[in-house]
């Protein structure tokens, strides 16, 4: 049996980009208005906790205490938790970041803060199983480098949290991973666990990962904020490789700025990750929206239900208002039928190959789910696509990068309402990274999403004009029924 993550082949996909320039770093405000209460911070924000814990008027063991209690408390109705640091290892570490921060030792905003991870990034001591039961045990003895680089921030790693069999939906060997606005529901996936936990209140933030739609889609489904970067951003060594060429890792939050800062600390080339790379990021969110042009998809706003276009009608009107100047409306390129397969041939080839091992064990039999469109008969189809037929693939998706980096000439951003229309399968399989923020609340209560896409290497540029419209829509106190 394969006992280490799919490593990642000697030919990455890579992107350029922007080196050199000015390098600010995230430009942070940490409100700090609190009512003493400590289940009151369940659902704060990084920046509030930081602030708290700069000021010490809260400790890191406090912190880490109250997520282990709604953990224990709340967890296991939602299937999003697979594994735990135990808990005098979770208490000993925050005792030892409160020790460095009262001797003035401080390391930053996320020094002291709980997080957990998807079971896809390898950890030295807990499980890392791709949410497969044959992995249930496998214990990697390493860290992937984004754990490491949040455990030097003296950020606590806290859970492992669920993803979909090997990076497909919300599924896994102990069960679906429920939504928090609606346990009767799934939370969508792959990053099942890491939306449905940071939803829940049970952890600040979470890393997650997303090939196509593996982060976008549970963070519109459970109301939470989420990141997904232009690939090569952040550094993928020791996280389980489905698809290398399409293979993004990112946060899943409950602030804009949040996902900024864990980005900020995440950022950077690692000689295990060949697609890696230094890129300038500078990225003031409190800087107004008026030097920037924003767009919205045509095609994505024409997909909304009925009930929803005055929903969404209300949050252009709004980030109108912010940047000054009418939306530019943006026309995604209209593809050929050939392109409709093109995702699923890229991601069946590669993860076959990814999990070529498993599949020769005879591991696709004991996957949860057998159907048409579940991995075990994509796998077995992808094994029938030849080398010509891949590289054609290839070649196709070269040319929609090229179309989409011209659909955008002349914008910073567009606006899209989070999985409607194309543009998550276009962006996924050209590079753009999109931030993915509340829109407003369904009917029903359950949350709606509004996604912000940026060119290539510009997540400053998408961080903030969602973080405005963050700002100016206040969302962010509402809470799933049952768990505040």
């Amino acid at each position: 049996m394969n006992n280490q993550p799919n490593p990642e082949p000697a030919v990455a996909f890579r992107l350029d980009a922007p080196t050199g320039g000015a390098n600010r770093g995230v430009l942070l405000s940490a409100p700090a208005q609190w009512n003493g209460y400590l289940e009151s911070l369940a659902f704060a924000p990084v920046t509030v906790l930081a602030s708290l814990l700069q000021s010490r008027r809260i400790t890191s063991r406090q912190i880490v205490e109250q997520c282990l209690r709604r953990i224990e408390r709340l967890a296991a109705p939602l299937y999003c938790v697979v594994s735990q640091t135990p808990f005098d290892a979770a208490l000993a570490a925050a005792d030892r970041a409160d020790a460095e921060i009262m001797r003035g030792q401080y390391r930053g905003l996320l020094h002291g803060i709980p997080y957990g991870a998807k079971d896809s990034f390898a950890t030295r001591e807990l499980p890392t199983t791709d949410g497969a039961k044959r992995y249930a045990s496998r214990v990697l003895g390493y860290d992937a480098v984004a754990v490491t680089r949040l455990e030097n921030t003296g950020a606590i790693l806290l859970a492992k949290l669920s993803m979909g069999e090997l990076a497909m939906d919300d599924v896994w060997y102990g069960g679906q991973t429920r939504n928090p606005w609606n346990p009767e529901a799934g939370s969508s996936g792959s990053s099942a666990g890491s939306a449905s936990a940071v939803a829940a209140g049970l952890l600040p933030f979470a890393l997650g990962g997303e090939t196509w739609g593996s982060i976008v889609s549970p963070c519109a489904v459970c109301g939470t904020t989420g990141l997904r970067p232009t690939p090569g951003r952040l550094p993928r060594t020791g996280v389980s490789a489905l698809s290398w060429s399409m293979d993004k890792i990112g946060v899943i939050t409950r602030s804009v700025a949040d996902c900024a800062l864990v980005m900020d600390a995440l950022r950077g080339a690692d000689a295990g990750d060949l697609s890696s790379m230094d890129a300038a990021f500078d990225c003031d969110l409190s800087a107004p929206l008026t030097d920037l042009r924003i767009g919205y998809d045509v095609s994505g706003f024409a997909a909304l239900p009925d009930e929803q276009i005055a929903l969404f009608d209300d949050a252009k009107a709004r980030i109108e208002t912010m940047c000054g100047a009418a939306l530019v409306p943006v026309e995604l390129p209209a593809l050929s039928p050939e392109y409709d397969a093109l995702p699923m041939t890229i991601i069946g080839v590669e993860g076959a190959t990814s999990y070529a091992a498993f599949i020769a064990d005879n591991g696709l039999n004991e996957l949860v789910r057998q159907g048409e469109d579940n991995w075990p008969q994509i796998f077995r189809r992808a094994q029938s696509v030849t080398a010509v037929q891949y590289l054609q693939a290839q070649q196709l998706r070269a040319r929609l990068q090229a179309e989409m980096t011209a659909a955008l000439a002349g914008i910073d951003v567009y606006l899209t309402p989070s999985c409607r229309g194309e543009s998550l399968r276009y962006t996924n399989l050209a590079g753009q990274p999109e931030v993915v923020t509340r829109a407003g609340f369904a009917a029903d209560g359950s949350p709606v999403a509004l996604s912000v896409v940026g060119n290539l290497w510009r997540e400053d540029a998408a961080l903030r004009v969602a973080h405005a419209f963050e700002q100016m829509a206040d969302l962010s106190e509402r809470v799933p029924p049952g768990f505040a």
